[in-house]
């Protein structure tokens, strides 16, 4: 047993405390902070600015000092000690989408589960982090050094918030963010996201496709898509729907619309870092469409090209030659977000989270050779970034190993390498810690996220302990 675990236990296992923690989530879930258009004083739209000023009165009734940086993040500080540990949060979502059983936005706990965008990632994790840091307080915890919370607003959108805090602040000894899995992550994948695409000169010929779209973010495997066919009927594709929607198991509809017949395609979204868990639209469509007998023109040759370099279920990049993996941080995953087609063109962009092992070599330059053969070229951002791995034998990370199991009974936990990228992924030293626990399923970027009140409850509980003993 740790020293103060009975105090800590005891805290939370409070059903008022508990009531409460639950009342702090709701209120958060019910902004919707899905990044707009920055205005004054909201760099990341009005959203984002309403959760963190509405995050930033929680921590203010919590008994903390806050402060609001320039609109970025806000801070909320544990005691006016030096400041040795950062818990990094987020309180911007991604869009709702659709296929949702309740409001996203008008919370629910239904047999002790809470539902709403957010629940899980991160405004659940980040207020159980918020009454960890508040029970430490309360219990009079002897502490020799601060925690620090801030609270970030632009995470699912590229990081900003971030980048402009630590460029005017230093960073702390140690640093974790409790947006990802328990027990501990310390690798993360690096990312190779680069936009492409082909041009052709206009034709008449049919029948032909002239339009596709599909997908909404990088980071999110696209739940659909749609294609026009021009110049065929709903007669001449429909034979092949049932064949591909038993190959590729998603749901096709045809609409007859004048000149040609609109294909609809629907998947399953999931995150792009776990694209076995979703159903790519767009590569279910591309399998649809090159088995019509279409025109020889441009597009024909350009979706013929996408589906052999993206063929459905290939999440690891065999075809575009860019599969690998090692020990330490695994597979390399790959998911094609984004594509759009018009009567001259295409673009796209793929979501690639490569392992430790990958180099430019075996991983941007095998993938541009292999659009170079179809005439394919990258058009946007085509750098990779660099893998996050903070060593699993540091005294931070058996420390908050120990947390975890102590509170959870597990034995000899291990740090993980995941595909997602946190706060933590620029952080010397950091890691992410929490609130997943094994064999939870978050929904997380997809309907119904949800998050058991008992895992909230425990984490904060593991936060408490991990506060107590790094800044004792």
């Amino acid at each position: 047993m740790m020293k103060y675990e009975d105090q800590i236990r005891t805290y939370f296992d409070d059903p008022a405390k508990q009531r409460e923690l639950v009342a702090a989530v709701c209120r958060l879930v019910s902004v919707r902070s899905v990044k707009g258009e920055a205005q004054p004083g909201m760099p990341f739209g009005e959203g984002p600015a309403r959760a963190l000023d509405e995050a930033l009165k929680l921590c203010d009734e919590l008994g903390f000092a806050t402060r609001n940086h320039d609109g970025y993040v806000g801070t909320a500080e544990l005691n006016d000690k030096d400041t040795i540990l950062h818990i990094l949060a987020h309180m911007d979502v991604v869009g709702e989408g659709k296929g949702w059983d309740t409001d996203p936005y008008g919370p629910v706990e239904k047999d002790g589960v809470l539902y709403g965008r957010g629940v899980a990632d991160d405004k659940g994790p980040a207020v159980a982090a918020l009454f960890a840091m508040k029970c430490v307080k309360d219990l009079g915890l002897p502490l020799s050094h601060s925690a620090r919370m801030i609270l970030g607003t632009d995470e699912e959108s590229g990081s900003e918030d971030i980048a402009h805090y630590y460029a005017t602040e230093p960073y702390a000894k140690y640093t974790f963010s409790p947006d990802a899995d328990f027990p501990v992550i310390n690798i993360e994948k690096g990312h190779y996201h680069p936009d492409f695409g082909s041009t052709w000169a206009k034709s008449e010929a049919l029948p032909r496709v002239t339009e596709l779209k599909g997908g909404f973010r990088t980071n999110v495997v696209p739940p659909e898509a749609q294609a026009f066919v021009a110049g065929m009927l709903v007669t001449d594709i429909g034979p092949h729907v049932e064949h591909v929607s038993r190959e590729t198991e998603a749901t096709f509809t045809l609409e007859a619309e004048e000149g040609g017949t609109r294909v609809l395609c629907a998947g399953k979204n999931a995150h792009a870092a776990s694209p076995d868990g979703g159903n790519n639209a767009i590569t279910a469509l591309l399998t649809l469409l090159s088995h019509l007998q279409l025109a020889d023109c441009g597009s024909t040759a350009a979706i013929k090209s996408m589906h052999q370099l993206f063929p459905h279920g290939d999440t690891r990049g065999k075809a575009l030659g860019i599969a690998q993996a090692d020990d330490l941080s695994g597979p390399l995953t790959l998911n094609l977000a984004l594509m759009t087609l018009d009567e001259t063109g295409f673009s796209a962009k793929f979501d690639v989270r490569f392992p430790i092992c990958a180099n430019e070599d075996n991983c941007r330059k095998a993938c541009e050779a292999s659009f170079a053969a179809h005439g394919i070229a990258v058009t946007g951002d085509g750098d990779m970034t660099s893998v996050h791995h903070t060593d699993a034998n540091s005294p931070f990370v058996r420390t908050l190993l120990a947390c975890y199991e102590n509170y959870t009974g597990v034995k000899d936990a291990r740090p993980l390498a995941i595909g997602g990228g946190t706060y933590v992924h620029d952080i010397p030293g950091g890691v992410a810690f929490g609130c997943e626990l094994p064999g939870s399923d978050p929904r997380m970027h997809g309907p119904n996220e949800r998050i058991p009140v008992a895992d909230l409850v425990l984490s904060a509980q593991i936060f408490a302990q991990a506060i107590a003993e790094l800044c004792g």
